[in-house]
């Protein structure tokens, strides 16, 4: 399958990669902490025939520059001018955890902006800095870092522990290869953006057609927390992927695809 080659801004700020008609609507995924554009190169396949599919390089990761300051609302912003660089007009949005985060961020600061939105194993809150269970959250990712240890020589563990049943051996290698070109500094950035984030009270606002896609194995974003989370968004649809961890796009890209293509088909006439 031909790989889409990386592509920046015209502000040189953010890379991306893209597939499908420059005219298409925008469909725009946003991947995890351990993530990178390159990780949905099998969504930007499957659904670069009817969508402009596009995927972003977070800030400070890949070719797209670091924020000055790491924050979900400074990481929303990013978005927003991102949206604007590329003159997506009302996108769908697909946020897979922290992305997930991003996205409940900027329909607060912009309601209206999405057309529709996926969020893809992701959660309303992470909690208060000095709560027992963030405590421990932090110190398992970055205490191995502390101790001398380096993206790559954890990234097999970091991903092995987030996946469930019978992951597919390609987007496994995918993750790993990610999840080890991340720059240290960006995924200390991010996990402790984490700290403090929390939507809960804006759920019942979101007024665009949500889906939201968990993993029954996933540990991270539990099934369980995510099926209560959409009971609060109105009109929200549920899915929920039997045996899958937290890397559903890549331990399961078929079922992953299939069940965001029903949403995009129930949506409206014009996101067919």
């Amino acid at each position: 399958m031909p790989q889409p080659g990386p592509m920046i801004t015209e502000d040189g700020r953010f890379a991306y990669e893209a597939a499908g008609d420059p005219n298409a609507i925008p469909l725009i995924f946003l991947h995890g902490i351990g993530g990178a554009a390159r990780a949905w190169r099998r969504q930007l396949a499957t659904f670069g025939g009817r969508f402009r599919a596009i995927a972003w390089d977070m800030p400070g990761y890949g070719g797209s520059a670091p924020l000055a300051s790491v924050s979900i609302a400074a990481l929303a912003d990013a978005l927003q001018q991102f949206i604007a660089q590329l003159g997506a007009t009302r996108p769908i949005l697909v946020g897979h955890s922290i992305g997930g985060m991003i996205v409940q961020k900027l329909l607060v600061q912009c309601p209206k902006l999405a057309r529709a939105v996926v969020l893809a194993q992701t959660s309303p809150a992470f909690g208060k800095a000095d709560g027992d269970w963030q405590k421990s959250f932090l110190a398992a990712r970055l205490g191995p870092l502390d101790r001398g240890e380096t993206m790559q020589s954890l990234a097999p563990s970091l991903v092995r522990e987030l996946v469930g049943d019978d992951p597919d051996p390609a987007g496994m290698e995918l993750a790993r290869e990610c999840m080890a070109s991340v720059p240290e500094a960006s995924y200390r950035a991010m996990m402790l953006a984490l700290i403090g984030f929390d939507q809960r009270s804006t759920l019942k606002d979101i007024s665009v057609p949500t889906l939201l896609l968990s993993g029954s194995k996933d540990n991270n974003a539990p099934a369980p927390m995510m099926a209560k989370t959409a009971t609060y968004i109105p009109g929200a649809e549920y899915v929920e992927l039997p045996g899958v961890g937290h890397l559903a796009n890549l331990e399961r890209p078929e079922a992953f695809d299939e069940a965001i293509g029903r949403f995009l088909n129930s949506v409206d006439q014009s996101v067919r």
